[in-house]
C-alpha cells in the first residue's frame, strides 16, 4: 500500500508541475511580446522625431574664387574655379566682414585634387566635387553652425 500511496501522491505533483511549466511558459511568451511590442514602437515611431533633418541653413551670398591650375597626381593639371555659397550667418559678420575668405577653400581644393589622377578628374568628377563640398562646408563651420552651404565649380579644365 505505501506504492500506491506514493504512486497517487507523485501523480498531483506532476499535475501541478505540468501546469506551473505552462504558467511559466505563458509569463515568458508575454514578456517577449511585449520586449517586441516596445521594440517596434521604439524604431518605428520614437526615432521617426530623430529622422526629421535640421532645415538647410538661410541663404546668405556668394563668393566666387579666382581658377587656380592644380597639379594632378599621374601627369597634367586642372584649372578649377569655385564658388561658395554661404549662409545668412556668415553675410552677418559672423565669418569677418560679411561673406566668407576663400583661403580654407583653396587649400582644400589643391589638397583633394593634387591627389587625383587625371582619369579620376574626369570619370569621377561628380564624387570629388562632393568630397570637397564635404571638406569646405566642414571647415567652415563656427560652434556648429554652417557658414558655407554649397560649393559650385564654375571652371574644370584639364589638361
Amino acid at each position: 500500500m505505501a506504492d500506491k500511496k506514493t504512486k497517487k501522491d507523485e501523480s498531483p505533483e506532476g499535475d501541478e508541475a505540468k501546469g506551473g511549466g505552462k504558467k511559466k511558459l505563458l509569463i515568458v511568451g508575454l514578456v517577449a511580446v511585449l520586449a517586441l511590442a516596445g521594440a517596434a514602437y521604439f524604431f518605428l515611431f520614437a526615432s521617426s522625431g530623430e529622422a526629421e533633418a535640421a532645415p538647410e541653413p538661410e541663404h546668405g551670398g556668394y563668393t566666387a574664387l579666382e581658377p587656380i591650375a592644380v597639379n594632378l597626381a599621374g601627369g597634367g593639371f586642372l584649372k578649377i574655379g569655385i564658388t561658395l555659397e554661404y549662409t545668412a550667418a556668415a553675410a552677418a559678420g559672423g565669418h569677418g566682414s560679411g561673406g566668407v575668405d576663400g583661403a580654407k577653400a583653396l587649400d582644400l581644393v589643391i589638397a583633394t585634387y593634387s591627389q587625383a589622377q587625371p582619369a579620376d578628374v574626369v570619370g569621377a568628377r561628380d564624387a570629388l566635387k562632393e568630397a570637397l563640398e564635404h571638406k569646405i562646408v566642414e571647415a567652415y563651420t563656427e560652434d556648429g553652425v554652417p557658414m558655407v552651404m554649397h560649393v559650385y565649380l564654375t571652371e574644370y579644365v584639364t589638361q
